[in-house]
Protein backbone atom coordinates (compact mmCIF):
# COMPACT_ATOMS: atom_id res chain seq x y z
CA UNK A 1 0.00 0.00 0.00
CA UNK A 2 1.63 3.45 -0.82
CA UNK A 3 0.60 6.75 0.10
CA UNK A 4 0.65 8.53 -3.34
CA UNK A 5 -2.24 10.54 -4.72
CA UNK A 6 -3.95 8.45 -7.00
CA UNK A 7 -3.56 9.79 -10.86
CA UNK A 8 -6.25 11.30 -12.86
CA UNK A 9 -5.28 9.51 -15.69
CA UNK A 10 -4.16 5.67 -16.90
CA UNK A 11 -0.71 5.01 -16.46
CA UNK A 12 0.28 5.05 -20.52
CA UNK A 13 3.75 3.78 -20.25
CA UNK A 14 2.59 0.81 -18.13
CA UNK A 15 -0.72 0.46 -19.83
CA UNK A 16 0.02 0.87 -23.47
CA UNK A 17 -3.09 -0.43 -24.69
CA UNK A 18 -5.51 2.29 -23.18
CA UNK A 19 -3.37 5.17 -25.32
CA UNK A 20 -5.90 4.12 -28.27
CA UNK A 21 -9.23 4.37 -26.13
CA UNK A 22 -7.50 7.52 -24.10
CA UNK A 23 -7.50 9.75 -27.23
CA UNK A 24 -10.84 8.94 -28.25
CA UNK A 25 -13.10 12.02 -28.63
CA UNK A 26 -15.99 10.15 -26.24
CA UNK A 27 -13.68 9.20 -23.41
CA UNK A 28 -12.40 12.80 -23.72
CA UNK A 29 -15.85 13.78 -23.45
CA UNK A 30 -16.36 11.42 -20.89
CA UNK A 31 -13.10 12.67 -19.04
CA UNK A 32 -14.74 16.55 -19.02
CA UNK A 33 -17.51 15.19 -17.79
CA UNK A 34 -15.59 14.27 -14.32
CA UNK A 35 -15.57 10.47 -15.44
CA UNK A 36 -12.24 8.44 -16.13
CA UNK A 37 -10.73 5.40 -16.20
CA UNK A 38 -7.90 4.46 -14.73
CA UNK A 39 -5.76 0.77 -14.96
CA UNK A 40 -5.44 -0.83 -11.65
CA UNK A 41 -4.03 -3.77 -11.06
CA UNK A 42 -4.49 -5.17 -14.36
CA UNK A 43 -8.35 -4.45 -14.58
CA UNK A 44 -10.54 -1.01 -15.35
CA UNK A 45 -12.24 0.48 -12.38
CA UNK A 46 -14.41 3.55 -13.38
CA UNK A 47 -14.29 6.55 -11.27
CA UNK A 48 -17.74 8.07 -10.00
CA UNK A 49 -17.98 11.63 -10.84
CA UNK A 50 -17.23 14.48 -9.70
CA UNK A 51 -20.96 15.34 -8.31
CA UNK A 52 -20.85 11.84 -6.57
CA UNK A 53 -17.90 13.15 -4.12
CA UNK A 54 -19.53 16.51 -3.83
CA UNK A 55 -22.54 14.80 -2.71
CA UNK A 56 -21.41 12.74 -0.58
CA UNK A 57 -19.07 15.38 1.34
CA UNK A 58 -22.67 17.24 1.87
CA UNK A 59 -24.27 14.36 3.69
CA UNK A 60 -24.67 13.49 7.24
CA UNK A 61 -24.10 10.00 9.19
CA UNK A 62 -26.11 9.34 11.99
CA UNK A 63 -23.78 10.38 14.43
CA UNK A 64 -23.17 13.46 12.90
CA UNK A 65 -19.86 13.89 10.98
CA UNK A 66 -19.72 14.20 7.16
CA UNK A 67 -20.67 11.01 5.73
CA UNK A 68 -17.30 11.16 3.30
CA UNK A 69 -14.22 11.74 5.76
CA UNK A 70 -11.73 14.74 4.30
CA UNK A 71 -9.36 14.47 1.75
CA UNK A 72 -11.47 11.56 -0.11
CA UNK A 73 -13.02 11.10 -3.05
CA UNK A 74 -15.52 8.41 -4.18
CA UNK A 75 -14.98 5.82 -6.38
CA UNK A 76 -17.49 2.92 -7.84
CA UNK A 77 -15.76 -0.11 -6.92
CA UNK A 78 -13.32 -1.19 -4.41
CA UNK A 79 -9.61 -0.72 -5.77
CA UNK A 80 -7.32 -3.63 -4.59
CA UNK A 81 -4.09 -2.67 -2.92
CA UNK A 82 -2.11 -5.21 -2.98
CA UNK A 83 -0.72 -7.28 -0.16
CA UNK A 84 0.57 -11.10 -0.03
CA UNK A 85 -2.57 -13.14 -1.09
CA UNK A 86 -4.04 -15.92 1.03
CA UNK A 87 -5.20 -19.57 -0.33
CA UNK A 88 -8.27 -18.23 -1.41
CA UNK A 89 -9.91 -21.42 -1.35
CA UNK A 90 -12.92 -21.62 1.28
CA UNK A 91 -12.45 -25.20 1.21
CA UNK A 92 -9.16 -24.13 3.17
CA UNK A 93 -10.24 -21.72 4.74
CA UNK A 94 -9.77 -21.36 9.05
CA UNK A 95 -10.80 -18.58 11.58
CA UNK A 96 -9.10 -18.59 14.94
CA UNK A 97 -10.88 -17.23 17.53
CA UNK A 98 -8.76 -17.15 21.09
CA UNK A 99 -6.23 -14.87 23.03
CA UNK A 100 -7.97 -13.07 26.35
CA UNK A 101 -11.32 -15.28 25.88
CA UNK A 102 -12.96 -18.33 27.96
CA UNK A 103 -13.69 -20.48 25.29
CA UNK A 104 -11.63 -20.04 22.44
CA UNK A 105 -12.64 -22.21 19.36
CA UNK A 106 -11.79 -22.46 15.14
CA UNK A 107 -14.38 -22.28 12.23
CA UNK A 108 -13.80 -23.42 8.88
CA UNK A 109 -15.94 -21.80 6.18
CA UNK A 110 -19.22 -24.45 6.62
CA UNK A 111 -19.56 -23.40 10.46
CA UNK A 112 -18.29 -20.10 9.77
CA UNK A 113 -21.91 -19.90 7.33
CA UNK A 114 -23.98 -21.36 10.31
CA UNK A 115 -23.28 -19.24 12.85
CA UNK A 116 -25.88 -15.56 12.95
CA UNK A 117 -25.12 -13.95 9.83
CA UNK A 118 -26.42 -9.74 9.15
CA UNK A 119 -25.63 -7.50 6.18
CA UNK A 120 -24.91 -4.18 6.94
CA UNK A 121 -24.82 -1.40 4.47
CA UNK A 122 -21.68 0.72 4.91
CA UNK A 123 -18.82 2.70 3.59
CA UNK A 124 -14.99 2.11 3.51
CA UNK A 125 -12.41 4.64 3.20
CA UNK A 126 -8.52 3.90 2.28
CA UNK A 127 -5.83 5.75 3.43
CA UNK A 128 -4.65 6.88 -0.24
CA UNK A 129 -7.80 8.75 -0.68
CA UNK A 130 -10.36 7.02 -2.07
CA UNK A 131 -13.50 6.06 -0.58
CA UNK A 132 -16.39 3.31 -1.49
CA UNK A 133 -19.79 4.01 -0.98
CA UNK A 134 -22.84 1.98 0.40
CA UNK A 135 -22.21 -1.42 0.08
CA UNK A 136 -23.96 -4.37 1.49
CA UNK A 137 -21.37 -6.46 3.45
CA UNK A 138 -22.43 -10.01 4.70
CA UNK A 139 -21.01 -11.73 7.41
CA UNK A 140 -20.42 -12.81 11.35
CA UNK A 141 -20.16 -9.66 13.38
CA UNK A 142 -16.98 -9.74 15.30
CA UNK A 143 -19.26 -8.99 18.67
CA UNK A 144 -21.21 -12.31 18.21
CA UNK A 145 -17.68 -14.39 17.97
CA UNK A 146 -16.46 -12.49 21.16
CA UNK A 147 -19.63 -13.44 22.61
CA UNK A 148 -19.22 -17.42 22.13
CA UNK A 149 -15.79 -17.29 22.43
CA UNK A 150 -16.45 -15.32 26.12
CA UNK A 151 -14.25 -12.19 25.65
CA UNK A 152 -12.60 -11.59 29.30
CA UNK A 153 -13.28 -8.39 31.28
CA UNK A 154 -9.69 -7.14 30.67
CA UNK A 155 -9.62 -7.78 26.89
CA UNK A 156 -9.12 -4.37 25.70
CA UNK A 157 -8.04 -4.64 21.77
CA UNK A 158 -8.39 -7.04 18.82
CA UNK A 159 -5.41 -8.39 16.62
CA UNK A 160 -6.96 -9.55 12.87
CA UNK A 161 -4.67 -11.86 12.02
CA UNK A 162 -3.91 -13.05 8.29
CA UNK A 163 -2.26 -14.73 5.92
CA UNK A 164 1.77 -14.49 5.99
CA UNK A 165 2.03 -13.55 9.28
CA UNK A 166 -0.03 -10.28 8.65
CA UNK A 167 -1.98 -8.13 11.68
CA UNK A 168 -4.01 -5.47 11.88
CA UNK A 169 -4.67 -3.91 15.62
CA UNK A 170 -8.50 -2.35 17.04
CA UNK A 171 -9.68 -1.10 19.62
CA UNK A 172 -11.90 -3.53 21.34
CA UNK A 173 -15.01 -1.16 21.67
CA UNK A 174 -14.60 -0.52 17.34
CA UNK A 175 -13.96 -3.94 16.61
CA UNK A 176 -16.91 -4.99 18.24
CA UNK A 177 -19.35 -2.06 16.75
CA UNK A 178 -22.21 -2.80 15.26
CA UNK A 179 -20.91 -2.57 11.93
CA UNK A 180 -17.33 -4.77 12.44
CA UNK A 181 -17.53 -8.08 10.79
CA UNK A 182 -15.78 -11.27 9.38
CA UNK A 183 -17.30 -10.61 5.77
CA UNK A 184 -17.45 -13.29 3.01
CA UNK A 185 -19.54 -10.90 0.49
CA UNK A 186 -19.61 -7.83 -1.41
CA UNK A 187 -23.41 -6.54 -2.88
CA UNK A 188 -24.11 -10.57 -3.14
CA UNK A 189 -20.82 -11.57 -4.56
CA UNK A 190 -17.65 -13.58 -3.05
CA UNK A 191 -14.37 -11.52 -2.85
CA UNK A 192 -12.13 -12.07 -5.89
CA UNK A 193 -8.68 -12.92 -4.80
CA UNK A 194 -7.22 -9.46 -4.54
CA UNK A 195 -9.92 -8.01 -2.13
CA UNK A 196 -9.60 -11.03 0.31
CA UNK A 197 -11.07 -14.09 -0.95
CA UNK A 198 -12.84 -16.47 0.79
CA UNK A 199 -13.19 -14.48 3.99
CA UNK A 200 -11.89 -11.03 4.93
CA UNK A 201 -12.22 -8.33 8.47
CA UNK A 202 -14.33 -5.15 8.11
CA UNK A 203 -13.85 -2.36 10.45
CA UNK A 204 -15.71 0.76 7.87
CA UNK A 205 -14.61 3.52 10.10
CA UNK A 206 -11.17 3.20 10.39
CA UNK A 207 -8.71 3.13 7.37
CA UNK A 208 -9.63 0.45 5.05
CA UNK A 209 -6.03 -1.26 5.84
CA UNK A 210 -7.58 -1.88 9.46
CA UNK A 211 -9.94 -4.50 7.38
CA UNK A 212 -7.74 -7.65 7.08
CA UNK A 213 -7.99 -9.65 4.27
CA UNK A 214 -7.46 -13.39 4.02
CA UNK A 215 -7.84 -13.24 7.92
CA UNK A 216 -6.98 -16.63 9.37
CA UNK A 217 -7.58 -15.23 13.34
CA UNK A 218 -8.99 -12.62 15.55
CA UNK A 219 -7.27 -12.63 18.66
CA UNK A 220 -8.23 -10.69 22.09
CA UNK A 221 -5.71 -8.91 23.94
CA UNK A 222 -4.98 -6.80 26.85
CA UNK A 223 -2.49 -5.13 25.41
CA UNK A 224 -2.05 -3.12 22.51
CA UNK A 225 0.10 -4.84 19.64
CA UNK A 226 1.24 -2.76 16.49
CA UNK A 227 0.52 -4.61 13.22
CA UNK A 228 2.34 -4.50 9.87
CA UNK A 229 1.65 -1.16 8.80
CA UNK A 230 1.30 -0.08 11.84
CA UNK A 231 5.07 -0.75 12.60
CA UNK A 232 6.03 0.64 9.23
CA UNK A 233 5.23 4.40 9.92
CA UNK A 234 1.02 4.22 9.72
CA UNK A 235 -1.42 5.63 12.20
CA UNK A 236 -1.76 3.29 15.12
CA UNK A 237 -5.42 4.37 15.23
CA UNK A 238 -6.67 5.02 11.62
CA UNK A 239 -9.47 7.37 12.24
CA UNK A 240 -10.49 8.90 8.28
CA UNK A 241 -12.36 12.03 9.97
CA UNK A 242 -9.01 12.67 12.03
CA UNK A 243 -6.70 11.81 8.75
CA UNK A 244 -5.15 9.92 11.17
CA UNK A 245 -2.90 8.18 8.26
CA UNK A 246 0.64 8.14 9.37
CA UNK A 247 2.56 8.74 12.46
Amino acid sequence: MKGANVPDHPDLDRYPELAARWDRRNFIKSAAAGTALMALGGALLRLAADDLTKAARAEKRPDGRPRLPPGQRVLEALRPMGGQEGDGEAKNFRLKVHGAVKSPFEVDYEALLKLPQVEKTVDVHCVTGWSMLGGVWKGVQVAALAELAGVKSDARFVIFEAAHGFTSNVPLKEATADSALITYRLNGKPFSLDHGAPVRGLVPDLYFWKSAKWITGVKFVREDQPGYWETRGYNNHADPWKEERYA
